[in-house]
């Protein structure tokens, strides 16, 4: 070896050796073992991205326990120690510690991270979860709110769970890309595949065989690029230990395959679309369900590497194709079969695989899915091959008044389970939620029987970015066994979020308690959003007196909380809900003049409704995330051609609307933006120009490109008050 080959081998074991101890330089050893830099790195990579280079003074002690997820932190001299047996538990160790003893928060509009120059004493702050999973996301989150999203987003996303202690996300980007393949593989065109697909936004209900055909194609630009999306997320999820839960084949196919090859199917129906766009799913007794499984399975593990888990939904809100006659016994043996298939569908690529089904429409459907249907259902499949993700556990006792599904199917059976709740519908922006149900429930199942079984906790709203309080809340739920006290917690959420917690804010807060966050519903919209009544998706905002009270109190504290962005941008959307609801009465007012045929209280009642939704469309432009021209230019962003953008962004638009079918305004959103350009113009369609004008107006808004021409306010929370000043409720007790 030569003198200059050795000179430059010595000074790259230098630098790697200067870079490790910067980056672990209080590891039990000098430079920590393999093993351990591969739990503490990617960690400790979350917290830089967080607060920067600060994060090469902690002391990172991997302690090897076997089990859930621990940590414990202790702060002496200066000197920060976190100790864990998981990338996941050192980045909810430091959160906790950031939480609690610098009170600060990270979440979607926004952090608080008042650090100062030494680390503040702590004496063994610790925890461990009673849960080996928490599992995180919905099937429609993919549409409800990331269907757009690039890598940078993502990896904030990524960085978020890691600190709030989620370790199983859904991760399903690119399975249509990897479909493609294999259709491609079979002798289908790409036309055959445009007459397939839907759009990017409505892709989780192709998914769950709910909707084919329709808002759009998928161009090859865009399979490539969520491709590339798709293998980012996973190599950073898989670094942090995450187990995610990929795409599995569910049965589905298009017509063209069924033409070809004349393979026996059931024709599904769903929400009010035609046959045109209704699914097809192969028949269990077809030698295909099994060899698609396995073509896709085999596709996906050459492009992304093995997984573990599989998530497959055959009928998702749908009727399964049981025989009229024959009772439960011919019943139990079509369910056994469709089991059979779709496990040995998900098997077949991964003999060690493990499917995953949402159990949702147990609870949705649970006349038909009684406890022998279930049970042959579930039966069919060997235990340590199959968990029930048990997705909605407030709907039993809020919407379809049954005892709990996990206790009614006793623990489902053998299988292993997931406690969750869907604490959003549609990515609404409303404040709703059961903050105490939540706060105490899962330790019900904890100390149940079936808690052999219960493997995971979670949280799978339809969309995020939202009801931060909720979600801080779901986080610390996931680490403890014990119900929690919501009095307590509250006070300590203010001070993390706003930098204290005042009398009048403890006030504020114990009535959005009693109020918003003690309300539960899948449609919490305003009726100017709606247009007109519906009398189908019944629900509203809340809009009782102690809701309009606790905001007046919350923007009382406007003085005390002057430097906290957080503050300013709860108060902002708080106000806009507010006038929201003020909107709504005058719209009510117009909606009875014009039936009553009364021009002039239609006009006046009408004007206010205007004036104070402009007002409000105006507030949110401050706001970080409730804009249109934020989901528009995600949608644009992915598109490679002006064409291709526009029709992306007519898919976005699309669905936060009209949606289609039977779900017009199901994903109502209060957003600067959509205010002004839509929901003011379209009530003044109905109410002015044309009764039946709506679909023709519908349709000329999503085709026309949105121009982002709103100008905040120089100071909006000080508008605000003035206007909560202008139309508030008379003096309460």
């Amino acid at each position: 070896m030569s003198l200059g080959l050795r000179k430059r081998k010595f000074l790259y074991y230098a630098v790697f050796l200067s870079i490790q101890l910067f980056i672990f330089p209080f590891t039990s050893s000098a430079i920590a073992s393999n093993k351990d830099s591969l739990i503490i790195k990617p960690a400790y990579e979350v917290i830089q991205r967080l607060i920067g280079n600060r994060a090469a003074t902690i002391r990172f002690v991997v302690t090897g326990e076997e089990g859930n997820d621990r940590f414990s932190v202790n702060a002496n001299n200066g000197v920060l120690t976190i100790k864990a047996n998981s990338s996941v538990a050192f980045c909810r160790g430091f959160y906790i510690y950031l939480r609690e003893v610098y009170h600060g928060m990270v979440s979607w509009s926004g952090s608080y991270i008042p650090l100062t120059d030494k680390w503040k004493d702590c004496n063994n702050l610790t925890a461990a979860s009673p849960y080996e999973h928490r599992y995180y996301l919905n099937v429609v989150t993919f549409g409800y709110t990331t269907p757009y999203w690039d890598w940078a987003r993502w990896e904030k996303e990524i960085d978020w769970m890691a600190l709030h202690g989620v370790n199983m996300p859904l991760a399903l980007m690119a399975q249509e890309a990897i479909e493609k393949r294999v259709w491609t593989k079979l002798g289908l065109k790409s036309k055959d595949l445009d007459d397939y697909f839907t759009g990017p936004a409505y892709l989780p209900w192709h998914r769950m065989g709910n909707l084919n055909g329709w808002s759009g194609t998928l161009s090859d630009s865009w399979h490539k690029k969520q491709i590339e999306l798709e293998h980012k997320v996973l190599n950073r999820m898989k670094e942090l230990g995450f187990n995610p839960i990929l795409p599995a084949f569910s049965g589905f196919v298009p017509k063209a395959f069924i033409d070809k090859y004349k393979v026996k199917v059931n024709q599904l129906s769903w929400g009010g679309f035609p046959g045109e766009n209704n699914a097809f799913v192969i028949s269990p007794s077809s030698d295909w369900f099994v060899k698609l499984g396995k073509m896709f399975t085999e596709e996906w593990e050459n492009e992304f590497g093995k997984g573990k888990y599989y998530l497959s939904d055959t009928f998702n809100e749908m009727d399964v194709p049981v025989p009229e006659k024959g009772g439960q016994e011919a019943k139990n043996k079509v369910l056994a079969d469709y089991s059979k298939a779709i496990y040995n569908s998900v098997t077949a690529g991964n003999k060690d695989a493990v499917w995953v089904t949402q159990g949702w429409t147990f609870g949705y459907q649970h006349k038909f899915w009684d406890k022998p249907s279930l049970k042959a259902m579930l039966d069919a499949v060997p235990d340590d091959k199959m968990m029930i993700i048990d997705l909605a556990c407030e709907y039993p006792d809020y919407v379809w008044f049954i005892d709990p599904v996990w206790k009614t199917h006793e623990g489902f059976y053998g299988k292993d389970w997931i406690y969750s709740f869907v604490p959003n519908f549609g990515g609404k922006n409303v404040w709703t939620g059961l903050a105490k149900f939540y706060a105490t429930n899962p330790a019900t199942a904890l100390n149940s029987p079936y808690r052999k079984t219960l493997k995971g906790f979670g949280y799978a709203p339809e969309g995020i970015e939202n009801n931060e309080l909720i979600y801080e809340l779901l986080a610390d739920v996931a680490w403890t066994d014990k119900p929690v006290d919501t009095d307590t917690w509250i006070s300590d959420f203010a001070t993390s979020r706003y930098g204290g917690c005042s009398s009048v804010m403890r006030a504020s807060l114990n009535e959005l308690l009693q109020s918003s966050y003690n309300t539960f519903g899948s449609y919490p919209r305003f009726l100017w959003q709606t247009c007109l009544l519906d009398k189908k998706r019944k629900g509203k905002v809340n809009d009782e007196p102690k809701f309009m009270d606790a905001v007046e109190k919350f923007l009382s504290c406007s003085d005390y909380y002057s430097k906290s962005e957080l503050y300013r941008n709860d108060a902002l959307l708080l106000s806009a809900l507010y006038l929201g609801i003020k909107a709504d009465n005058y719209y009510s007012v117009a909606l009875m003049a014009k039936k009553n045929k009364d021009a002039a209280l239609l006009k006046s009642s009408f004007e206010e409704t205007k004036k104070i939704l402009l007002f409000t469309d105006k507030l949110l432009a401050s706001h970080p995330s409730d804009r249109l021209s934020v989901w528009v230019q995600y949608a644009r962003n992915m598109g490679t051609t002006a064409t291709e953008k526009m029709e992306f962004e007519k898919d976005a638009k699309r669905l936060i609307t009209s949606w289609g079918g039977a779900q017009t305004d199901y994903a109502a959103r209060m957003w600067n933006g959509l205010i002004s350009s839509y929901y003011i113009p379209r009530m003044e369609t109905y109410l002015f120009k044309q009764e039946n004008g709506l679909e023709e107006f519908d349709k000329q808004w999503l085709n026309t490109e949105y121009r982002n021409d709103a100008e905040p306010f120089e100071d909006p929370l000080r508008e605000a008050k003035q206007w909560i000043t202008r139309y508030q409720f008379p003096e309460r007790n």
